[in-house]
């Protein structure tokens, strides 16, 4: 294809859109998906595509931001909380994998030591798109080998970082006598910069801003930060990717950590889409045609040597029963894709010719797409045995999913907060100010920036397991857009929303919301003061302010059923004040309001708490 740009824009967003849709139908996942489009219209394909490198070097930019994502996840308190599956077992898995795999092709595929070390570790990956994508299918991340999986996954994106820091210097050192101590002070140097940039600057900048309250601006920080740190580390030689996720690290336990991932997400979904139909068009069809027999050995001894090795994984270090640990094993055999990279960046620096690359890669995507099959038919497997009763070796990790989140932490806001960390109530709180941020943050409380009326910071700050929303954002229309966003999203979700009068309360209710009027209960409470001060006793006065406040919320939900009529709200409201002037000489009030009241009947639950 000899188009433009938006000509290959065009074409690879149809074929996402024709092949994912289709693979993820018959349970093949996304991956496969764009795999195989990748391989139907690259030069072994039908050649629409003739040259897959240029494809392949721009679409890496997703896997930069992939690894800047999964820095994002990795804060020290949440490696705290996982040392022991994530080191543990994660780290076991990566080294038997590593030293077998690495073994085999040293002995049996004539390879040097540094060479077969990268194979070995390369293969000992599995892939954390396709692993998570068919957990999440088949509901199986909140399981025992679930979690297992992802703790081990994240071992491996861990490991993954220095192993492609260290191809360059591999590489080098094969080439010259001895390491290149420049090169490895150039690599040096650029961490550091990275690191200090990334501790002192970085969180400055973004301070500043988020104060011009421009999302695009944001956007385009988000972007220049990923790109940048990515940058520096490849003119040091060393991978991209290093450079990224050190950046995301940095950011892990920022105010601006959930607002950077639901900014980054949607470039790094389409760009990771198109990295894979990349690799897909790098698969040489005419080499695994021409060598079937090589291609389904490495597959075989692949597949077979991490099976076994994860069954013992999950027994020993995981704690698994036998049936948890063959489901491990089955989900987690395949290569990944962090294979792709690391053995383009061995030939890049001469430890693999082009022909084993070409071999291990079309091994690898082998093993990617034979998995979905695998797991099918390991699950038929296990429907026919019986289940055995599953152990929790998870019970000392605690849950830390937030039960109420807080949009807009001001002077409302912060009350709430205050009440729910004296009941050890765990909540989220979500600021759009970068200014409020910053101060609440000075005293220790964990806070987050961004716009709650965005769905993706919501779904970033795990907004699926919240039981309750709170939103006391002061500005009116804000308020409005993040209650309707959640109801649309969430449509089950307890919303209690700040009122500032009685038509945003209406507002409010129209979207299903539980309106509280920021002013009304302290200015009651004021006013029973005020009437105590005037030598009316306290009790009469206590009972004066309740008929007070029955009445004005026997008001507020009557007026809400004519609030669109205005000839029926003034009336309505002319008689409420003719009701008032009655109220403290008799019990019940007897103006039209009240018949209006009885005459509608019960008022619906969610109007009648303010």
């Amino acid at each position: 294809m000899h188009g433009g740009g938006l000509e290959l824009a065009l074409l690879f967003l149809l074929a996402a859109v024709i092949a994912v849709p289709v693979f993820r139908r018959f349970g093949l996942g996304a991956v496969l998906g764009y795999l195989t489009a990748g391989v139907v219209l690259g030069p072994y394909g039908v050649k629409v595509i003739r040259d897959a490198e240029p494809v392949l070097a721009a679409s890496e930019i997703g896997v930069v931001m992939m690894l800047f994502v999964i820095g994002l996840e990795l804060s020290p308190a949440r490696l705290r909380v996982m040392r022991k599956p994530v080191f543990g077992a994660g780290g076991l898995q990566v080294l038997l994998s590593g030293l077998a795999l690495g073994a085999l092709a040293m002995f049996g595929g004539h390879m040097g030591w540094k060479a077969a070390t990268v194979v070995g570790l390369g293969l000992a990956l599995s892939s954390t798109a396709v692993c998570l994508q068919l957990l999440s299918e088949r509901k199986g991340l909140a399981t025992d080998y679930g979690r297992l999986a992802f703790a081990i996954l994240l071992f491996q994106d861990l490991a993954a970082i220095p192993l492609l820091a260290a191809i360059p210097l591999l590489g080098k050192a094969a080439a010259v006598e001895g390491l290149n101590w420049m090169a490895v002070a150039k690599a040096v140097g650029a961490i550091a910069a990275v690191v200090f940039g990334g501790r002192v600057l970085l969180r400055q900048v973004f301070r500043v801003v988020a104060r011009t309250q421009m999302p695009e601006v944001f956007t385009g920080a988000a972007l220049l930060t990923v790109l940048g740190s990515a940058w520096i580390m490849q003119i040091a030689g060393l991978s991209a990717g290093l450079g990224a996720f050190l950046a995301g690290v940095l950011l892990a336990d920022s105010e601006f950590r959930h607002e950077l991932e639901s900014q980054i997400e949607p470039f790094k979904g389409l760009l990771l889409g198109l990295f894979f139909m990349a690799v897909g068009m790098s698969i040489d069809l005419q080499r695994v045609l021409a060598e079937p027999g090589t291609i389904a050995s490495i597959v075989l001894v692949l597949l077979s040597v991490k099976f076994i090795l994860l069954f013992g994984v999950g027994i020993s270090a995981g704690g698994l029963e036998k049936r948890g640990a063959f489901q491990l094993a089955t989900v987690m055999s395949l290569g990944g894709e962090f294979a792709f990279i690391v053995f383009n960046e061995a030939v890049k620096a001469n430890l693999l010719d082009d022909p084993t690359r070409d071999r291990l890669i079309a091994a690898v995507g082998v093993s990617m797409a034979l998995t979905p099959l695998l797991m099918i038919g390991a699950q038929r497997m296990l429907d026919a045995a019986p289940a055995e009763k599953p152990k929790r070796p998870y019970d000392d990790i605690p849950d830390h999913h937030p039960q109420v989140l807080i949009a807009g932490m001001g002077r409302f806001g912060q009350i709430v907060a205050r009440l729910l960390v004296a009941h050890r109530t765990p909540f989220i709180a979500i600021e759009n100010s970068a200014d409020q941020v910053d101060f609440m943050r000075r005293f220790g409380n964990m806070i987050y920036y961004g716009d709650p009326a965005r769905p993706e910071l919501l779904r970033s700050a795990g907004a699926a397991q919240v039981k309750i929303f709170v939103i006391a954002i002061d500005d009116r229309d804000s308020g409005i857009r993040t209650v309707r966003t959640i109801r649309r999203l969430y449509p089950k979700a307890k919303v209690f929303a700040r009122a500032r009068d009685r038509r945003h309360a209406w507002d409010l209710m129209d979207l299903g919301a539980e309106p509280m009027r920021e002013t009304f209960h302290s200015s009651l409470k004021l006013g029973e003061d005020v009437l105590v001060e005037l030598g009316v006793a306290p009790e009469t006065a206590r009972d004066h302010v309740e008929r007070f406040r029955e009445l004005d919320e026997r008001m507020l939900n009557a007026q809400y059923l004519v609030h669109d009529d205005e000839d029926a709200l003034i009336q309505s409201a002319r008689d409420a004040r003719k009701e008032l002037e009655e109220l403290f000489d008799a019990d019940r009030g007897e103006g039209m309001l009240a018949d209006m009241v009885e005459k509608q009947g019960p008022v619906p639950e969610h109007v009648t708490r303010h």
